[in-house]
């Protein structure tokens, strides 16, 4: 009978690790090091950019109400997929420690960093017993996708990572990693009950953190029951695991999880840029595909190629069929891939040549990867301090609210629009329409009227009055020429030319 390779086990088997670390191991992991030390200056300076006021915003309503928290973003008393066991978590220490929620923010952002390192490491030993393994997966993971930059919570791109180090999405992956590498080792072993029903309480607290990486965290669990075909007399403790997981999100208080499975249009529109530029985005991946087709070659119950099938195959029906938040599993296609890369550079067996070959190819790519994302350097010491060649990819990040916390407090309801409704509620405030998509605020679309009917210049001052008082504003942020409406009073100005209006009573 045919064994799969020392580097890629099969499910059943163990992996025999080294006594001494090969001269070739120190590079990779003084390479990985060195990113994340980098990371961890990105942490402490912890650049705004996309998601991270919503995720403010929801340390600030549970530090103030565990309980009843409310909508993160508007004066509504609804649920939110936000309020996972994280967050939850993140809300009782800042409420506990008296902490602001940028400082909560950046504990969260060390603790998903140190899960992430450590649950690479941990599934990478599942699959090679090589001592480099480990840092040269963790470089493949965050360099191997392309020259055009993507950056998106759940993608691993060293540029992604490092905007949304904070984010629930890199918790997740954190724990998806741990979760891979647990279930594998359980296929192996005469594991018992309380393994399993521990594998499904994990899985469910994977998607209610984060349910994006939840479905990718699922197809990677998947893979792996594929590929050890696990014998029937182990198919009720997987039931049994998988019952408890379904059983923990059908319990879980704070929002329904599979009411999410209906949600509409909205995420289908945001989502569909994760298709576009597709080769630019993530060409680099190619090579970790190709190293998939050699590891299916050799064993049809590879794991990672499984898993990469599954992954691509739900990405390519998202985009077929239109249904474009799909295209969100696409680390379940890259991870497997990149992985693959990293460790078919590190096989024991085949001809010296092509091993050297595969290394000269993953260290171009890996340095053309490294090139393309030199801008993360601007996150850790500032885009001023970058030579023009680097700062040419540096994405610009966004300038907080702070100006307006002298006068704004926690919980007044403030009118603005498009960039600061998405920023203005990590103080405290509420604004009148969320800054981003909400499916379980059912008045969402007149919120969003409302508030570009209030903007407009030709809008009676009745009407602007009216709205003004639907929704209890106390303020009003606006960056065009100074208002003449007897409604409002400047306060203050801020940058850009944005200035704070208050609401007369």
């Amino acid at each position: 009978m045919r064994t799969a390779p020392p580097e890629a086990p099969s499910a059943g088997a163990a992996v025999a690790r080294p006594s001494t670390a090969p001269a070739g191991a120190y590079a990779p992991r003084a390479a990985a090091a060195f990113l994340v030390a980098l990371l961890l200056l990105v942490i402490v300076r912890l650049p705004w950019a996309g998601d991270l006021g919503m995720h403010a915003a929801t340390i600030q309503r549970l530090r103030h109400s565990l309980l009843q928290p409310g909508n993160p973003l508007v004066a509504a008393d609804t649920p939110s997929p936000y309020y996972s066991p994280w967050m939850v978590l993140l809300g009782c220490v800042a409420r506990a420690g008296g902490l602001s929620v940028f400082v909560v923010l950046r504990l969260a952002a060390l603790t998903g960093l140190a899960l992430l390192a450590t649950g690479v490491w941990r599934y990478v030993r599942t699959l090679s017993a090589h001592r480099a393994a480990p840092a040269l997966a963790a470089l493949s993971l965050v360099l191997l996708w392309g020259t055009e930059l993507i950056n998106w919570s759940g993608f691993l791109a060293l540029n992604s990572l490092a905007l949304t180090v904070s984010y629930p999405s890199v918790f997740a992956l954190g724990l998806a990693f741990h979760h891979w590498a647990w279930l594998t080792r359980a296929l192996r072993t005469a594991a018992g009950w309380e393994v399993w029903l521990g594998l499904g309480t994990l899985w469910a607290l994977i998607l209610l953190c984060h349910q994006f990486t939840g479905v990718v965290a699922t197809l990677g669990g998947l893979a792996a029951v594929l590929a050890a075909r696990p014998p029937r007399a182990l198919w009720p403790r997987l039931g049994a695991g998988a019952a408890l997981g379904l059983l923990v999100l059908w319990l879980w208080p704070y929002y329904d999880f599979f009411a999410l499975f209906s949600a509409g249009g909205d995420l289908e529109e945001v989502h569909r840029a994760l298709y576009e530029h597709f080769l630019g985005r993530y060409w680099l991946a190619l090579l970790g595909v190709a190293a998939l087709v050699l590891r299916w070659r050799r064993d049809r119950r590879d794991p990672l190629a499984i898993f990469f099938l599954l992954g691509a195959l739900m990405c390519a029906a998202g985009f077929a069929t239109g249904h474009y938040a799909w295209g969100r599993t696409l680390p379940a296609a890259l991870v497997p891939a990149q992985l693959a890369a990293a460790l078919e550079v590190l096989r024991h067996s085949g001809p010296r040549t092509v091993r050297i070959r595969w290394a000269w190819l993953l260290g171009g790519a890996l340095a053309v990867g490294a090139w393309a994302q030199a801008g993360v350097l601007g996150y850790a010491v500032g885009r001023a301090a970058l030579p023009d060649v680097l700062a040419a990819g540096y994405t610009r990040t966004w300038n907080g609210y702070y100006w307006i916390t002298p006068y704004v407090k926690y919980g007044d309801v403030v009118m603005a629009r498009d960039l600061p409704s998405r920023l203005i509620p990590a103080y405290g405030p509420y604004t009148v329409a969320p800054g981003y998509p909400d499916f379980f605020l059912p008045d969402e679309s007149r919120r969003v009227w409302a508030v570009r009917r209030y903007y407009t210049r030709r809008t009676p001052e009745d009407v602007r009055r009216d709205i003004l008082r639907t929704y209890d504003v106390r303020w009003v942020v606006d960056r065009s020429t100074p208002r003449r409406d007897p409604e409002l009073r400047a306060v203050t100005h801020g940058p850009g030319g944005q200035i704070l209006y208050a609401v007369r009573p």
